[in-house]
């Protein structure tokens, strides 16, 4: 049996190219994590990755083994981006960020079966998997664009996103989304894909 790809299902949603777009994002399940401060020196920002991954990982073959025509992709991590003041997001006050780090899973996972999952995942390794939340993100009209290279030149294809928004008469809503669809240990910086995302209105 082939995996099934949320990302084909989705292509919409997960692909991208240098000028925007708008797509329509339905509402989805995902593992979350909520932290804050700098990505760059925040201990925790890692160990929140590992553990969306090790979770996400661990649902995949736990469903596989119950039935293997349930086998598919682990979707791309994802994260949202935003700050008290918006001042400190745009000037780039690190420190004062605040994120939270998902990975999208398969839309009929009960709160009880997660709640088994992160026992089983606890016990096997020691991340912080009670942190972990089961919820779903509200679908919204969406504009997006894609950036390749390090996150700290996303800045031009920010602008160029914002600029986009309000020519297709529409304003920002919400908080800044990115989809990050390279691995950062096989991938050379220059190459990284990242998808930016900002729901309207």
């Amino acid at each position: 049996m082939p995996k099934l790809d949320a990302r084909k299902l989705l292509k919409d949603c997960y692909t991208a190219t240098a000028k925007p777009k708008l797509v329509e994002v339905p509402a989805l399940m995902y593992f979350m994590m909520d932290g804050q401060g700098d990505p760059n020196a925040c201990p925790e920002f890692q160990t929140y990755v590992e553990t969306l991954y090790t979770l996400s990982y661990t649902l995949k073959f736990d469903l596989k083994k119950s039935d293997p025509e349930q086998d598919y992709a682990v979707m791309p991590l994802e994260g949202l981006w935003w700050a008290e003041s918006i001042e400190d997001f745009v000037a780039q006050n690190k420190a004062k960020w605040l994120w939270t780090l998902m990975m999208m899973q398969p839309p009929r996972l009960t709160q009880e079966q997660f709640t088994a999952l992160q026992e089983r995942a606890a016990a096997k390794k020691d991340l912080p998997f009670d942190q972990v939340q089961l919820a779903k993100l509200d679908g919204s009209l969406s504009a997006q664009v894609m950036h390749v290279g390090p996150f700290s030149e996303e800045g031009p294809a920010i602008q160029r996103l914002h600029e986009f928004i309000t020519e297709q008469g529409h304003v920002p809503a919400g908080k800044h989304h990115e989809i990050y669809l390279s691995d950062p240990r096989r991938t050379p910086e220059a190459k990284w894909k990242t998808i930016i995302r900002q729901a309207c209105r």
